[in-house]
């Protein structure tokens, strides 16, 4: 990853972190089932955003140096990589 990509992602993902501790503490704590929900669904959020970051740097490096190498097995592996990734991200 990209130095600037890979600090913005463990960024989030420690804010992420946090958001489930006190998701945590919420149920400990028998808050309102909604409220809960509300949280989890801006924990899901988050982590796409995440997953955005990664696929974007993944697509601008690795898949790049894939295409401009020329080498076509190379080429199918990394779409073949994509479609799959995002095939289990849309279920």
């Amino acid at each position: 990853m990209r130095k600037d990509a890979k600090s913005a992602c463990l960024k989030r993902l420690g804010r992420i972190e946090g958001q489930v501790r006190g998701l945590a503490r919420m149920v400990g704590e028998d808050r309102y089932c909604i409220d809960i929900v509300t949280q989890i669904a801006a924990v899901r959020a988050a982590l796409r955003r995440v997953e955005e970051e990664v696929l974007s740097d993944h697509v601008a490096h690795c898949v790049d140096h894939a295409i401009k190498s020329g080498n076509k097995s190379e080429q199918r592996k990394k779409v073949a990589e994509l479609m799959g990734v995002l095939s289990r991200a849309s279920h």
